[in-house]
């Protein structure tokens, strides 16, 4: 009987493996159109997890594809963040033009290559980014295990910085979609997160 149980399990955890891994291929054309949404907050809120204080710095939304994601289990940041997902909008959601741009992300950065530009740098560096996710609940962490590269997202919550309550740790978010390097990621208190292309 408990050999049957076994294989039960492993089977069932092949199949969500087969279902939410791989890529998601949606064809050419733009699918998201809109920019993300970012608010100012008059009275902050903080929450506690673990030894971290998180401060919310601006309310924050956005719909987005899917160029790539990563997962991270070791160091201080993945305590809070367990995934990293780089998301693109507007022409940076069109596959014609994803086809030509080589994504990597390691080391909490978001990575592209080129060999020639299939649109402006500019508008590769300002209508993309890498954004580290904190859920919220323990919905979002179901979410995210089922996101895969090529899904449509919408992610609603806030952007907000960390403070370590032993020491002088501390993490903070980019407020603007313009900056680029080191301290250029989202650090989001995610709240809800919706797969529309499932």
């Amino acid at each position: 009987m408990k050999k049957i149980f076994f294989f039960l399990i492993i089977v069932g955890a092949a199949w969500e493996l087969y279902n939410y891994s791989g890529q998601v291929s949606l064809g050419p054309g733009v699918m998201v159109s809109e920019l993300p949404q970012q608010e100012s907050i008059d009275s902050p809120v903080s929450y506690s997890i673990d030894d971290y204080s998180i401060t919310e710095t601006a309310k924050f939304s956005i719909r987005a594809k899917v160029l790539s994601r990563k997962n991270y289990h070791i160091g201080r940041e993945a305590d809070l963040s367990p995934i990293d997902l780089a998301l693109g909008w507007g022409n940076m959601s069109d596959e014609v033009v994803l086809e030509k741009i080589k994504i990597s992300q390691s080391r909490r950065f978001y990575r592209w290559h080129v060999e020639s530009f299939p649109i402006p740098r500019r508008e590769i560096e300002t209508h993309s980014a890498n954004m580290h996710i904190i859920p919220a609940n323990d919905k979002v962490k179901s979410v995210i295990d089922r996101v895969r590269k090529g899904d449509i997202i919408e992610i609603s919550g806030s952007l907000v910085n960390v403070m370590s309550n032993t020491d002088d740790w501390h993490w903070s978010s980019s407020l603007t979609r313009n900056d680029t390097g080191k301290g250029a990621c989202e650090l989001i208190w995610v709240e809800s997160l919706d797969i529309v292309t499932l």
